[in-house]
């Protein structure tokens, strides 16, 4: 039975799809079937995995809708094992039209929960937001990931996105367990990075994640050539950092 797992934080630029990519990527490396759903309007997801966003037929907005299924949504991507739902700019509109529909949170939910079956983990990347769209896929998931940047405002905003996850575990999803908070964008040369991986260990302690992402060029340029730090360089930092994250998710799934 597979595991969906919500990479989640309304704070914009904290490193959301650059961990959905890679850690899909790196679970299907280390011979995982794996699906990434793209849950955000940007659908930085959908090209950052080589597929060219204006060809989108079928993808998040037609599962949501229910006018397609999951599986005439899902596309191979040139990753081992990484299969894709992809995203379009029309996601933008789901929020509205959702609105009067009832149980509204549970879409997703309903359109994805049979792929357990198919597949050992379904990520889905959130939107920089707490709006509809994030609200379905913490009720679709069993878990969510938190990435947290190594900066000033990292725990800014926390606060909230722990109260929504408390709101959905009480109301829609009473099995949504928090996977982890991920610590990215780590410079060890700063004292304010190692302030901050203090201050959240210290606060979160068994709730973090051992391994910390931290700032590589090869990681920031592999989306402009559609491609997971996996394959544009395997020998990078990046790529160690997203290899370690997946074998420590593996693990402790199996524990």
């Amino acid at each position: 039975m597979g595991k969906i797992i919500a990479i989640a934080n309304q704070k914009g630029g904290v490193g959301k799809t650059t961990t959905s990519v890679n850690l899909a990527a790196s679970l299907g490396v280390l011979e995982k079937k794996v699906l990434l759903i793209d849950a955000d309007p940007q659908a930085n997801a959908t090209s950052g995995l080589g597929i060219d966003v204006d060809s989108i037929q079928i993808g998040t907005y037609q599962l949501l809708e229910h006018t397609n299924t999951a599986e005439e949504a899902i596309i191979q991507t040139s990753s081992p094992n990484l299969d894709l739902i992809p995203a379009h700019i029309d996601l933008v509109a789901i929020e509205i039209e959702l609105v009067d529909k009832d149980k509204r949170e549970y879409m997703m939910q309903k359109a994805i929960g049979h792929l357990r079956d198919i597949y050992d983990y379904i990520l889905i990347d959130c939107a920089p937001s707490l709006g509809l769209l994030t609200l379905n896929a913490l009720t679709a998931s069993d878990s969510v990931i938190i990435p947290i940047q190594c900066e000033y405002f990292a725990l800014e905003g926390l606060g909230k996105l722990l109260n929504t996850i408390k709101s959905v575990q009480k109301i829609h999803n009473t099995a949504l367990d928090i996977e982890g908070l991920l610590l990215t964008m780590y410079d060890s040369r700063l004292r304010l990075s190692n302030q901050v991986v203090e201050e959240v260990q210290k606060h979160f302690s068994e709730m973090v994640f051992k391994t910390i992402i931290q700032r590589n060029v090869r990681l920031s340029e592999a989306p402009s050539y559609g491609e997971s730090i996996i394959n544009y360089d395997a020998g990078s930092k990046g790529a160690t950092n997203y290899l370690s994250l997946g074998q420590e998710l593996i693990t402790k799934n199996n524990s």
